[in-house]
């Protein structure tokens, strides 16, 4: 089987069920910047140190695929089959985020977004987190969404920010005050 199929070649392209639609639809889109969201975690996970954070995070990234299929696969009969994310990982990235901010100093001013690279490729991804929940809330008022998104990709920026500040802190590096 060849990678290209040339169905994409006038600017359109399938969805689950079959669905053809413009590569630069809304829902394409956001598609899209979840897929960015991936890729810019699969980066900061190459310089995790600690290993159930890595672990965690590369499953974090395959439920962004989840997030990914659900929105390809809406309006269709399709979506009733697929596996989504839901409130357990909003639950584990909850725990996650108190344990993390148990151990750091109390934030009492904005922060660069900086540190170590793996601190900083975390921080790029909670900011591509925030585009990619406003483009859920801009697609979501053409189509109704599960609240589960909007809570799991909140979540998840929060996780985010929180994971930046803690694997910076274990690295002794100096958060720097706006």
């Amino acid at each position: 089987m060849k990678i290209y199929t040339k169905t994409g070649d006038t600017g359109e392209t399938g969805l689950l069920g079959g669905k053809r639609v413009s590569k630069g639809s809304l829902e394409m889109q956001l598609i899209g910047e979840v897929d960015e969201l991936n890729a810019a975690l699969g980066v900061a996970v190459l310089f995790i140190t600690e290993e159930k954070l890595k672990l965690f995070i590369q499953d974090i990234q395959r439920d962004l695929f989840k997030v990914g299929a659900e929105l390809a696969a809406l309006q269709t009969t399709m979506i009733e089959r697929l596996e989504k994310v839901g409130n357990t990982r909003v639950g584990e990235m909850e725990k996650m985020i108190d344990e993390f901010w148990a151990q750091l100093p109390e934030l009492k001013n904005f922060i660069l977004p900086s540190g170590s690279a793996a601190g900083a490729h975390l921080h790029l991804a909670r900011v591509i987190c925030r585009r990619v929940e406003r483009e859920l809330v801009a697609f979501g008022q053409t189509i109704p969404l599960r609240s589960e998104l909007y809570i799991y990709l909140n979540r998840l920026s929060d996780f985010l920010f929180a994971s930046a500040r803690y694997v910076n802190f274990k690295a002794g590096e100096e958060e720097i005050k706006v």
